[in-house]
C-alpha cells in the first residue's frame, strides 16, 4: 500500500451533497504520519481554505438546523482562525478524531467527527469524505458529550439523510464511544503532547474547486 510522506501537503475534503455537490469544504493540511494505522494530518492556524457559506457570506449554521442543508451556498476563500487541529483518520472507521488545544497549548480534548470512510486521490494528494453531522466531544477526563443532534434531525427533515441513514450514524457514534471506553487508538496514542515542527510552512490556498466563490484577503498568510 502507498502512503504519503510526513511533511506532504494534502487536501482534506468534505464533499457537498445533492444541490451542494459543487460546494465542498477544502482544508489544506500537512501529513504528520501516514501508515497502516491511519492518516494523521495537521491543520495549522492561518491555513487558507475553501468553505461553503450562505450567499450573504454568513456561516451555514446561521440558517438553522433544517435550512442549513437546503439554503443556497457559495464557496468562500478564507483562513482557519482557530488554534491548530491534529486530525487522525483511523483505517476502516466512519469517523475521524481531532485533537484540540488552547492558545497556551493546554490540551482541550478530542472531537470525534462522524463521517464516511475516506477515499484517496493519490494524484491530487486529496483525501475525501462526507460529513455525517453528528459529533462527539471527549473531555480530558474522558467524559463524553454528544454534539449537533438537532442538526442530524434537521438533515433528515431536509432530506439530506434518510431516517435509516441517521440511525446508522447514531450507531456509528455508539461504536466510537466503545473505542473511547476501551481507550484504543488513536485516543491512546499520546498525540496530545505533539506539536508541529516550527519549520513547517503554511500550505497555499486551494485552487482546484472554484465554481463560484467569494475571495477574502488572506492577511494571516
Amino acid at each position: 500500500m502507498t502512503f504519503w510522506e510526513p511533511g506532504t501537503t494534502i487536501e482534506w475534503v468534505y464533499e457537498g451533497l445533492g444541490q451542494h455537490a459543487d460546494k465542498p469544504l477544502v482544508r489544506p493540511m500537512t501529513v504528520v504520519r501516514d501508515d497502516a494505522d491511519g492518516l494523521v494530518a495537521w491543520l495549522a492556524p492561518g491555513t487558507p481554505l475553501l468553505k461553503p457559506v450562505l450567499v450573504d457570506g454568513r456561516e451555514i449554521r446561521h440558517a438553522g438546523p433544517v435550512a442549513m442543508f437546503t439554503a443556497e451556498r457559495v464557496l468562500k476563500l478564507d483562513v482557519w482562525r482557530g488554534t491548530g487541529i491534529l486530525k487522525v483518520s483511523p483505517p476502516g472507521k466512519p469517523w475521524s478524531v481531532w485533537y484540540f488545544w488552547d492558545a497556551d497549548t493546554t490540551f482541550r480534548g478530542w472531537y470525534v467527527n462522524l463521517e464516511r470512510e475516506h477515499v484517496r486521490d493519490w494524484a491530487a494528494r486529496r483525501t475525501t469524505t462526507v460529513d455525517h453531522v453528528l459529533d462527539l466531544w471527549i473531555n480530558p477526563d474522558r467524559t463524553i458529550e454528544w454534539k449537533d443532534e438537532d442538526e442530524l434531525e434537521g438533515a433528515v427533515s431536509a432530506g439530506r439523510f434518510s431516517a435509516a441513514e441517521a440511525e446508522r450514524i447514531v450507531a456509528d457514534a455508539h461504536l466510537a464511544i466503545r473505542d473511547v471506553e476501551a481507550w484504543t487508538a488513536p485516543f491512546s496514542d499520546g498525540w496530545e503532547s505533539w506539536s508541529a515542527p516550527p519549520a513547517w510552512r503554511l500550505p497555499v490556498a486551494p485552487t482546484t474547486h472554484q465554481p463560484t466563490w467569494i475571495a477574502e484577503e488572506l492577511h494571516s498568510c
